[in-house]
């Protein structure tokens, strides 16, 4: 679904940074996602108008940043804290969440995994979705796997930072962490020691569990998930070091 809202075009490829105190480690300004320094300049200069609405917190929105790095895709990047009141990004997703990815034409894409589908169109540079069949299929299986443990997490902490202590149902917190420790058993067992999590070379995949585990070391440091499954923090410090890992790391970190 390709949302339309009748902006024109060219105020919202100039949206300006809205922070709220939350996000003041972030500059107040609009930023480019990356530094376009390879020999396909030309050819992603020509998505330079996109512009994505992310939180410099935001696990998903953090996939889709390293994709548009990987992919050498420019954008601008507006930060904004989505629990603020002064946040505008329901009037581009009317769900209040993000990342949200605005087009030159003013549509709205939004959802993580629908955006990179669509941003891993855009450029041949570093496919990182297989085109079709059993391949695609794993590779969108691990993105799942690696999503559902983020949103087991996220739903943790959000019954943490908005309830008081006297109205948190540990139940709840208890079955949803128990979704991630199964997800994280899951990715282990499914890596064993491969190099990548799908295939001869690094994917999507990749990135979705990537991603995943630091948000367990931004938001769960208590979770000892390196010393019961060594091979995916092995695979984490391998991903850690690329420069698409290391530039979006969430701030505070």
């Amino acid at each position: 679904m390709l949302v339309n809202h009748g902006v024109p075009a060219a105020p919202q490829r100039r949206l300006r940074c809205s922070l709220a105190s939350p996000l003041q480690g972030i500059p107040q300004c609009v930023r480019r996602c990356t530094h376009l320094t390879g020999p396909h300049d030309i050819l992603t200069g020509m998505f330079r108008n996109l512009t994505l609405i992310a939180s410099p917190t935001s696990p998903y929105a953090r996939k889709v940043r390293i994709v548009m790095s990987e992919k050498r895709i420019e954008c601008e990047l507006q930060m904004t804290d989505v629990w603020s009141p002064d946040t505008t990004i329901s009037q581009f997703n009317p769900l209040g969440k993000v990342p949200c990815l605005i087009m030159d034409d003013g549509g709205a894409v939004f959802d993580s995994r629908v955006i990179v589908e669509y941003l891993d169109t855009l450029t041949p540079v570093g496919h990182l979705i297989p085109a079709s069949g059993r391949q695609r299929v794993e590779v969108r299986t691990w993105e799942a796997l690696a999503d559902g443990i983020v949103d087991a997490l996220v739903t943790v902490r959000l019954e943490h930072a908005q309830r008081p202590s006297t109205h948190r149902l540990q139940p709840w917190i208890d079955r949803h962490l128990g979704k991630a420790t199964a997800g994280l058993q899951a990715a282990s067992t499914a890596l064993e020691d491969r190099a990548w999590c799908n295939g001869e070379r690094f994917t999507l995949a990749d990135i979705a569990l990537g991603v995943s585990l630091s948000y367990l070391d931004f938001r769960f440091p208590e979770i000892t998930w390196r010393s019961e499954h060594p091979n995916l923090a092995r695979h984490y410090e391998k991903l850690a070091a690329r420069p698409s890992f290391a530039e979006t790391v969430p701030p505070g970190v």
